[in-house]
């Protein structure tokens, strides 16, 4: 019997695994995927790696994956991010952009200023709809869902968590999350949990590499995968499902163009595709250099790819792009890679967003239970979510709190 089992070995059970390799506790990872990372996975493609989940250290100056990053000789980036700054003013006008961010840095401010009573951030939009798209292409973005879908409470707890300050890893977020699991840490990977049964003084869990039992389990997984049907959970744990209800994971995700030799497009530069459009496309060109269009999709965008395929965020992206630079550029683009998280059975989407009325089931979806059952991941964090360094606090916190379950239950 294990002391303790971690169920998910992304940036969580990952931060759990790191916190509990110095202990005395005979501890296993168990991972769904024939690979570690989770939402955080980097992909070589002819030797340019590329993030198809998380790719930048948010709120960098206090996030621990940047310490790890310089303790594992990874070059860190600090150069700020092009987002923001349309190249050549390309389909959005110098005042277009001022006024579009004018109004989203209003919204914003209101909902910090002025929540609104029903915390449903849509109600505070502003009563001029002319950037009312581009507000909800942003929130596609940051929270993979339109301002309807948003707590304005929880959103306001990111926004003022958040230092500003976002740094890259050349090597990748996902191989250093990936590859931070300590050399003495057991775990298995293609290990599915199948079923979670509670027993007196333990806890059995059935995968699909046969019984494992344990005294304690830290569960990582997503809130779309706790409250799906893939995992038979205990029936006592139906309030903490419940809990994860009320923070689904949005829609994000990534598409990546290689670029042909000599095609004309700049370093370190950024499009919005079309910011009448809430199903548009933010596309960052060149990154570090590389012959690569970044394309990410969020909300309305990132649905598209739900309903139709890759093919149809690559002829979405390719399309916007053409509208910008001329239909010449098309034989400059080849798709290369993408992700797809939501129809991804062991993810099922991007981040956690609270509903309205939801921000507090984050802190109930971290309670344990009966100090047995541990749970951590990003959408456990009230102010941190939606990140990778929000999921690997959780993973240390969930891994303390079963080391002292485990202390009060010793004899001593």
């Amino acid at each position: 019997m294990y002391d303790i089992v971690i169920v998910g070995g992304g940036a969580a059970g990952i931060g759990a695994a790191r916190r509990l390799a110095g202990s005395q506790c005979d501890t296993l990872l168990i991972e769904a995927a024939p690979r570690l990372g989770g939402r955080a996975h980097t992909v070589s493609v002819d030797g340019l790696a590329l993030d198809l989940g998380c790719g930048w250290l948010h709120s960098a100056d206090r996030n621990p994956w940047a310490q790890v990053a310089t303790e594992r000789g990874m070059a860190i980036d600090r150069r700020p991010p092009a987002w923001g700054k349309q190249h050549r003013d390309l389909g959005f006008t110098a005042r277009e952009q001022h006024d579009a961010r004018g109004a989203l840095n209003d919204w914003i401010a209101r909902l910090a200023d002025a929540p609104p009573a029903d915390d449903n951030a849509a109600s505070v939009l502003p009563v001029d709809r002319r950037w009312h798209a581009y507000i909800r292409a942003m929130t596609g973005f940051i929270s993979g869902v339109s301002p309807d879908r948003i707590s304005a409470a929880d959103f306001t707890a990111y926004d003022q968590a958040a230092t500003g300050q976002n740094w890259r890893v050349a090597e990748g977020y996902g191989a250093l999350i990936a590859g931070s699991v300590p050399h003495a840490a057991k775990h298995r990977l293609g290990t599915a949990l199948q079923r979670l049964a509670l027993a007196p003084g333990s806890v059995r869990l059935d995968t699909t590499a046969g019984t494992i039992q344990a005294r304690t389990v830290i569960v990582t997984v997503s809130t779309a995968v706790l409250v799906g049907d893939t995992i038979r959970w205990p029936a006592e744990i139906e309030p903490w499902r419940d809990a994860a209800y009320a923070i689904p994971l949005g829609r994000n995700e990534k598409l990546f163009l290689r670029l042909a030799p000599n095609a004309p497009f700049e370093d370190e530069t950024q499009l919005l595709g079309n910011p009448n459009d809430p199903a548009t496309g933010a596309y960052y060109i060149r990154p570090f250099g590389r012959p690569v269009i970044e394309c990410f999709l969020g909300g309305d965008g990132a649905a598209l790819i739900a309903r139709e395929g890759q093919e149809a965020g690559y002829a979405h992206a390719i399309a916007e792009l053409s509208a910008l630079l001329g239909s010449g550029v098309r034989s400059s683009l080849q798709p290369v890679a993408a992700s797809d998280w939501t129809r991804t059975a062991t993810i099922g989407g991007g981040y956690s967003c609270a509903l309205p009325g939801g921000a507090a089931e984050r802190r109930r979806l971290a309670v344990p239970f009966e100090n047995r059952l541990f749970f951590a991941g990003e959408a456990t964090s009230s102010t941190d979510f939606s990140t990778a360094h929000g999921a690997y606090a959780s993973g240390m916190r969930a891994a303390e709190e079963a080391l002292a379950a485990l202390s009060r239950s010793r004899p001593a």
